[in-house]
């Protein structure tokens, strides 16, 4: 059985690939590396001891990922290509839709054409929106307020009318809360071009040097030290939910052939929290200056876990000093990324 891993070249599709290659599956990777480096690919063959196919393309380029699929003998996809920022989203929407949107479409369209008719998607907490209640299940209201988190509405709303229309299509959609760490080996981790989008990165590039100081939007949120509190989740137990819900809907044991659950720890940390957190792991200080809070943030974001425990017999079990600790990891052994590594 081989499985076609769109972006996989990307944070979470190389940690992916490590976790598939490792539970006995063949891979075919697709990635037009935009925003991700080949040499991933090179630590996930070094990590597992096997070969990674890939396939430089696009997955707007629906011929091409017909061509692709046939070729691999793929039987299911997990995709996770796609932009994925949500400040650059409001700048650039057209660019949001075209890829994510219209893109998604093209490799729905590819599967239906050569009979591969099992996905797992990528998608992500900010489906939500400004949460009317905590922790957040998944019958919690969508109302996206970003075109990025629209992008992914959009998708799962897709996939579940291609669900409806045909019983034998199996979609698993995973809603992400905030992935960090890194591979233990430090041979993969995130890898951001530019200025980093997320947290976690930024932290690190202050522990190395790369710059002065993080800047933390807000000190006046009514949380238990004023700044915001998200629900972080380790890559390497986020993959291993992709496993199981892969295994889950190959097995026939899926509660719906179209089914959605969150993926997060159901705890949440403030960014002060992770702060005091990466400097226990790293033995760096973290220099910080507060900022005015930024539009859209919200006070506190973070997951009920119930339904992925019931329907995927999976629970995140790394814990927040884990998280850091293969972060820095990653990053002593890797201080520019896959540009370079220390010696």
């Amino acid at each position: 059985m081989t499985v076609l891993i769109t972006g996989g070249a990307g944070y979470i599709g190389s940690h992916c690939g490590v976790a598939f290659l490792e539970a006995g599956y063949d891979i075919v990777v697709i990635d037009n590396l935009s925003n991700s480096s080949d040499v991933s690919l090179q630590r996930i063959e070094a990590i597992t001891g096997q070969k990674v196919p890939c396939e430089i393309a696009d997955i707007r380029d629906q011929s091409k990922l017909e061509e692709i699929l046939v070729k691999h003998k793929c039987s299911a996809v997990v995709h996770f290509a796609g932009l994925k920022a949500v400040g650059e989203s409001t700048k650039m929407p057209l660019a949001y839709y075209e890829n994510n949107v219209v893109g998604t479409h093209r490799l729905l369209s590819a599967m239906a054409n050569t009979g591969v008719k099992q996905m797992i998607f990528s998608s992500s907490a900010t489906v939500y929106g400004e949460p009317q209640f905590l922790p957040l299940t998944e019958d919690h209201p969508t109302s996206a307020v970003n075109p990025y988190g629209r992008t992914k509405l959009m998708i799962e709303e897709m996939l579940g009318d291609v669900a409806a229309s045909d019983p034998a299509w199996r979609f698993g959609i995973l809603r992400y809360f905030n992935p960090v760490g890194a591979h233990l080996s430090g041979q993969i981790g995130e890898n951001p071009l530019g200025v980093p989008n997320n947290l976690m990165p930024f932290i690190t590039q202050v522990a190395d040097g790369r710059r002065e100081q993080l800047s933390v939007f807000g000190n006046d949120y009514d949380t238990r030290d004023g700044t915001g509190i998200r629900d972080y989740i380790h890559v390497t137990d986020l993959v291993e939910g992709h496993l199981r819900a892969h295994e889950v809907l190959a097995s026939g044991s899926a509660p719906s052939n179209c089914f959605a659950v969150n993926l997060g720890t159901g705890n949440g940390y403030s960014v002060l929290e992770m702060v005091r957190a990466f400097e226990r792991a790293s033995n760096k200080e973290i220099r910080y200056a507060f900022a005015p809070r930024r539009d859209g943030d919200v006070a506190e974001c973070y997951a009920n876990t119930e339904l992925a425990e019931k329907v995927l017999d999976w629970k995140a079990d790394r814990d927040l000093d884990a998280m850091c600790r293969d972060t820095w990891n990653w990053v002593c052994k890797n201080p520019r990324g896959y540009e370079t590594s220390a010696d």
